[in-house]
């Protein structure tokens, strides 16, 4: 190891020496209260939902929580699901809602008794080192998370701030009590690579873990300082007990042994940094250098209240709660990937010094595009701009925009470049917190290459399916991109861009079979991929991306009209339409687990069907999305413990809600256009940039009025089924009057109608 800075050993001694003298000081809890008292992380914790349960700060980089032994399954994806009882560890990283496991970096673990760190079987109770526990003596609130492990009867309490996670343990009377700090376990997928830890004085260990996983390089690098001096500290790599007080290894653990009293608190100060143990430590002195965990708890909630109160509505208490931690879940990612000082690892494993932006990451950017990010433009101005920034950088690292960005790595998870419906969504908006010119050349430069079947849509127009799987999703979403990349093109007056993308952007009708009236896999040009059914799917073996040719025929948000056109015409698509909802059929034993949440054929709980129920107003029948978005919302949202219907998927199941909740939604997600659906709550203010806001109020809002009779626009008859983002960006008063039957007239006039273009 490289010798350790001047700077490095007097931050821990000056940290060490002010957090001894804070620790003399108790003070007072202060209650939880505001917008966070609305909030539930359990929910969602259950079943398919994956969502990350723990201490964060908004958008930070530590997610500090629990690590269930089974958090190498599915329904495991976060490290935790409710139907569990075990810990194993206290992990600094999580995912919240995907369909993958990665991350579980720099687990700690209290116990007390005979410490058993070395690999083994887990599956027995006397095996290894974990706890069981109990839901009745476990809490989690926003930037908190308590519980009781049982083996050992000790009281965890854990906090954080962005890039510092901060325990506090309660001990019972113990000669022979540890803190197990493991660099071997991660979540899911995730392997160490390379693990190093090593004891700098009585009170501070500095460490790494590299490893892959989703995440095919993550690099993550801590410094802890404790409370409590150190009597003695251990390491072990993956078979026996090592000599000294460092180790370097592929499975390396640490262990703290010391005596505790009844009711001894021992706190912790966790740093985290992608570039190195000094800049960790740098954190915890920039963020946290005190020992009142009280006070950063608090702190914690402050901040969570500060975003929650960007929307503050008025409901039930039920759609409070529901609401408000939906609104919640949007805002775990994407997370901070950067130290204090700005410093950060990109893509290409160069560090980056002042970047001028805040680099994130864990952007899982096909799900995120269709809601989840256009509701940061009305909520998150400032970090529009950061995510973007972060995405452009990362373009000029490696050369293409990212798919799925993971702890600087590319992950080329999931089908299409959605980076660009992002980048052209905050573009055509009017932001001007990144380099547009950058912006620009990043969408062009991405869609003109050749990877993933970029080729073929530029010699072909399509995809043929015997070249690639899920040649169908890939080739549909490539259409949306492009679709959005012609309006910027447009903007700026590149027309001969404009055209070409144009007409790429229409390529979706490439797919569509007239003889099955389905998007259909193509061989060539008068060829399709048989046998078809437009019921089976078969994960990542055939056209199709988690969903079948019932689901993706309707990806076409960027041109509802024409295809209604390829359908038909405007009764055609009605019909078919109508189908999807009440359409049977077995999608076979290879479908994938995401598809959930069936009305038909319909699977609210995977993105590709997201926008699906909007569509009716394109055709003059609000109505019908008013029917199909409110059983949405009753039925697939609860504040429950499987209160989610699918996969989180790092916000966009919760954008959803929130978007719909307040009645209405971005079904085209680059043309600034909201479409009207069927609101749940009473009362919405929206604050914006520039200390603007915008006032939603909904009249006769019961149960059964769930049909839109009327809207105003600051106080005049506003007669069109959609609202344009600009109108919510000036600020402003909507009313929406609700009633029990479809009104004869709202949205029905041609000129009332939502569109592609405006």
């Amino acid at each position: 190891m490289k010798k350790y800075s001047i700077y490095f050993l007097v931050s821990i001694a000056v940290c060490s020496l002010s957090l001894s003298i804070s620790a003399q000081t108790k003070k007072k809890a202060v209650k939880t209260t505001g917008y966070t008292s609305f909030v539930d992380p359990f929910i969602g914790s259950a079943l398919h939902g994956h969502v990350f349960v723990g201490a964060n700060v908004p958008f930070g980089a530590v997610q500090l929580g629990p690590v269930n032994i089974k958090a190498v399954d599915w329904d495991w994806c976060s490290g935790y699901n409710y139907s569990d009882s075990t810990i194993a560890g206290f992990a600094h990283t999580h995912l919240s809602g995907t369909g993958i496991g990665d991350l579980g970096d720099i687990q700690f673990m209290p116990t007390t008794g005979d410490v058993k760190v070395l690999s083994g079987d887990l599956s027995g109770y006397n095996s290894g080192y974990y706890s069981l526990f109990s839901h009745k003596e476990e809490m989690a609130r926003p930037g908190f998370y308590s519980v009781k492990l049982k083996r050992y009867n000790i009281g965890v309490r854990l906090t954080t701030t962005t890039r510092v996670g901060f325990h506090e343990y309660t001990f019972p009377k113990s000669d022979n009590a540890h803190i197990v700090i493991d660099l071997q376990k991660g979540i899911g997928w995730d392997h160490p690579v390379e693990t190093y830890i090593k004891q700098v004085n009585d009170t501070t260990v500095i460490g790494y873990r590299h490893s892959s996983g989703w995440s095919v390089d993550d690099r993550i690098y801590f410094a802890a300082i404790f409370s409590k001096r150190i009597s003695n500290f251990a390491v072990y790599d993956s078979l026996a007990k090592a000599g000294g007080t460092e180790l370097k290894g592929r499975n390396v653990k640490g262990v703290l042994n010391f005596a505790t009293a009844a009711g001894e608190k021992v706190k912790i100060k966790v740093g985290i940094s992608p570039v190195s143990m000094e800049n960790a430590l740098a954190n915890i002195n920039a963020e946290a250098c005190n020992w009142d965990f009280d006070k950063v708890k608090n702190d914690a909630n402050t901040l969570w209240n500060n975003e929650l109160s960007k929307i503050a509505i008025k409901a039930t208490p039920a759609r409070m709660r529901t609401f408000y931690t939906a609104f919640y879940h949007t805002m775990i990612a994407p997370s901070v990937y950067n130290d204090y000082n700005g410093d950060y690892l990109g893509t290409d494993k160069k560090v980056y010094h002042k970047p001028g932006f805040t680099n994130v990451t864990t952007m899982s950017l096909w799900d995120t595009y269709r809601a989840e990010n256009p509701l940061m433009t009305i909520t998150q101005p400032q970090r529009v701009n950061d995510q973007i920034s972060s995405m452009l950088a990362i373009y000029q690292q490696q050369g293409r925009l990212p798919v799925w960005p993971l702890m600087g790595s590319e992950t080329d998870c999931m089908v299409g470049n959605s980076a660009i419906p992002v980048i052209a969504d905050a573009f055509l908006k009017g932001y001007t917190g990144f380099d547009r010119d950058l912006a620009y050349e990043a969408v062009k430069t991405t869609a003109m290459g050749d990877r993933r079947g970029l080729k073929f849509v530029k010699e072909l127009g399509y995809i043929p399916a015997d070249t690639q799987t899920e040649s169908v999703a890939t080739g549909m979403e490539y259409a949306i991109d492009d679709w959005c990349i012609a309006q910027m093109a447009k903007k700026l007056g590149k027309m001969d861009d404009y055209e070409y993308f144009s007409k790429r952007g229409r390529n979706y009708a490439n797919y569509y079979n007239s003889e099955t009236h389905f998007m259909r896999g193509r061989l060539g040009a008068n060829e399709w991929r048989s046998p078809f059914s437009p019921f089976v799917s078969r994960h990542m073996k055939d056209d199709f991306t988690e969903g079948n040719a019932w689901q993706y025929t309707w990806l076409v948000p960027q041109d509802v009209e024409g295809l209604m056109q390829l359908l038909g015409g405007r009764d055609a698509f009605i019909k078919k339409l109508d189908s999807l909802f009440i359409a049977k059929g077995d999608m076979g034993n290879e479908a994938s687990n995401d598809i959930t949440g069936l009305i038909g054929q319909y699977a609210h709980g995977n993105e590709p069907s997201h926008h699906i129920t909007y569509m009716y107003a394109y055709a003059g029948q609000q109505y019908k999305t008013a029917e199909k978005v409110r059983f949405i919302l009753d039925s697939f949202y609860t504040n429950k413990k499987d209160g989610i219907i699918g996969n989180e998927d790092v916000g966009q199941m919760s954008a959803w809600y929130v978007l719909s909740a307040m009645g209405f939604y971005p079904l085209n997600p680059a043309n600034g256009a909201y479409v009207f659906g069927s609101p749940v709550i009473n009362d919405a203010v929206l604050k914006l940039a520039g200390g603007k806001s915008f006032h939603i109020s909904i009249k006769n809002n019961t149960g059964a009025n769930k049909y839109i009779q009327s809207v105003t626009l600051n106080g005049k008859r506003y007669p069109k089924a959609y609202l344009l983002h600009s109108e919510i960006a000036k600020g402003g008063n909507l009313t929406v009057t609700m009633g029990s039957k479809p009104s004869a007239v709202f949205g029905v006039a041609p000129s009332a109608r939502p569109k592609s273009v405006y």
